[in-house]
């Protein structure tokens, strides 16, 4: 990313930087109807799409798309920007640049949703976007889902469903040395304990007679019954329920 010159036929070393003063006057002269003034307005925020797509990288998405995408989405935050509203171009800029990204990566994603959760989705992420810029602070849930007249729990769904997908071994961090994964941190509080339990086991079974053990896995693993089982083995049936009992409370205190 660092070293792409050129994207979109748009050479990056060159991009021009507009104060916000300027950014203030153009927008003024944009939304008396000077055309030119929003060329300017977005040839002068090109920049601020290219640090944006930099949080995208990693991603193997094309370049040259996360740029286009992004430059919708500068676009439709020169159209809409209030001037009346007390903050930063930029700041309202930018959360329009990333949800016109988010939308495009989601509408690519390989898990299918279907179109009426998506549309809800979408719908709770501009009335956040609109939130934001009115209140200059994220809006909780009951304030998105009040908006869209909709239980909060729906939105929730929503929004959970077009997540993007992480990979157990998308890299988390790196020194250097031996990178960090995602998998590397997740932990099963239980896992130790089973590996325990099925060590503790089969020294337990192995401790049992031979007998003992082709009871247990004829009534266990092949699920025959007691009478079944006596049959197999040749003993009475009453014997068979007490040689599995015994084996059995070998194996609890073995536990």
């Amino acid at each position: 990313m660092y070293n792409k010159v050129e994207i979109c036929g748009v050479n990056t070393a060159t991009l021009k930087v507009l104060t916000e003063a300027e950014k203030m006057r153009l927008l003024r002269q944009m939304q008396d109807g000077d055309k030119q003034a929003r060329e300017k307005l977005v040839n002068g925020n090109l920049r601020l799409v290219l640090s944006v797509i930099q949080r995208f990288t990693q991603r193997g998405e094309n370049l040259d798309d996360l740029f286009q995408v992004g430059c919708i989405g500068l676009i439709k935050a020169i159209d809409n920007f209030d001037l009346s509203l007390d903050v930063r171009f930029s700041t309202y800029a930018v959360p329009m640049i990333i949800g016109e990204i988010r939308r495009y990566l989601r509408d690519n994603n390989a898990i299918r949703i279907s179109r009426s959760m998506r549309d809800t989705a979408y719908r709770a992420m501009q009335v956040k976007e609109q939130l934001i810029a009115q209140h200059h602070r994220e809006p909780t849930i009951e304030e998105i889902a009040k908006q869209l007249d909709m239980p909060k729990e729906d939105v929730v769904v929503a929004l959970e469903a077009i997540v993007d997908p992480v990979s157990l071994y998308e890299p988390i961090y790196n020194d250097g040395g031996d990178t960090i994964y995602v998998m590397d941190q997740l932990s099963d509080h239980n896992d130790d304990n089973s590996w325990l339990d099925e060590i503790a086991l089969k020294e337990a079974i192995a401790g049992l007679s031979d007998r003992e053990r082709k009871i247990l896995n004829l009534r266990f693993f092949k699920g025959l019954t007691q009478m079944e089982v006596s049959g197999e083995i040749g003993i009475s049936q009453a014997q068979v329920s007490r040689l599995e009992k015994g084996a059995l409370d070998k194996i609890k205190r073995e536990f």
